[in-house]
């Protein structure tokens, strides 16, 4: 016999049916959102292990032969070190950058409200048109940097700093870092906003320094928020397209390819739609592998 739950009318309805109630209601949304995700997942393996014309066509099918194209490619080994390097680097650089941005935005001070608007301002921005901007900034012959440093007698003559990939991959990190960091204050500073002030006023009775309170009490507190803001970025810094490819298209000689860049070169430029896909496939592995080792360590770090 089922055994009964009674709701606040005093109406018994089977246990069964109150658990199952929830995954009624969200099977919709599943199945549609497998469909909108699965779908396209299926159409690149498909194209992945078929010859495909410029055009899309499908001529063939050719195995592994477009991932092992792809691999034997020395472009393609140079822009999987260079993700790696980029990834990295912005993210770590935003994290660093915009921890002491957010604990100084957090603090009560006369004109907090413009500070804030001004850091979360380049948010607003279309990250192509900050990249319009930055690569005329960076101008050979009319650049606001080089004309700058020449007003302050740093340089003597203008410094090509987009026609050399040794100087132009560090300068497309040092953007990616800039137009990342009002995202990453943003989840910060919720963090900080949900840390009771009692703590830190009982720290101080008790003699703690000010860089104690902020290794001892902010830190591990907004580590989870840290771990978000690191994931969010990681996912959308390893795709990001506009800065690179508006910069300098993965040159000059392939030296700033990324992933992402030498994929849409791949596909639009070169009319090699599957080796394209094998690309995509690729970063979605590598994308894939790197949530797993986050959720994995996610209990051992809520466990501490």
């Amino acid at each position: 016999m089922a055994h009964l739950s009674y709701d606040q009318t005093g109406v018994g309805r089977p246990a069964a049916s109150r658990f199952n109630q929830p995954w009624l209601l969200i099977v919709p949304s599943l199945v549609l959102a497998l469909f909108i995700i699965s779908y396209p997942i299926f159409n690149i393996v498909y194209q992945s292990v078929h010859d495909v014309s410029r055009f899309g066509a499908i001529r063939g099918f050719n195995g592994l032969q477009n991932f092992y194209d792809v691999f034997s490619d020395p472009v393609f080994i140079g822009s999987v070190r260079r993700t790696l390097v980029w990834t990295a680097c912005v993210v770590g650089g935003t994290v660093l950058l915009s921890v002491p941005v957010a604990l100084v935005l957090n603090q009560d001070f006369y004109g907090r409200g413009v500070a804030r608007t001004i850091v979360m301002l380049p948010w607003s921005v279309s990250l192509t048109m900050t990249a319009v901007v930055w690569r005329w900034a960076f101008n050979d012959d009319y650049g606001m940097v080089n004309v700058t440093l020449q007003r302050l007698g740093l340089i003597n003559g203008a410094i090509h700093w987009l026609a050399r990939p040794e100087i132009a991959f560090p300068v497309e990190i040092g953007i990616g870092i800039l137009v990342s960091i009002p995202f990453t204050v943003t989840i910060l500073l919720g963090g900080l906003s949900s840390v009771p002030a009692d703590i830190y006023e009982a720290a101080r009775i008790e003699g703690a320094s000010a860089w104690q309170q902020f290794r001892k009490l902010t830190l591990p507190l907004l580590r989870p928020f840290v771990n978000m803001a690191i994931l969010l970025n990681v996912i959308y810094v390893f795709n990001s397209f506009p800065i690179i490819w508006v910069m300098t298209q993965g040159g000059p000689d392939e030296g700033t390819h990324i992933l992402v860049t030498y994929l849409y070169e791949l596909g639009f430029r070169l009319g090699r739609p599957g080796q394209a896909a094998a690309v995509s496939l690729i970063m979605l592995v590598m994308l894939f592998v790197f949530t797993v080792i986050y959720l994995r360590l996610q209990p051992k770090q809520g466990g501490e």
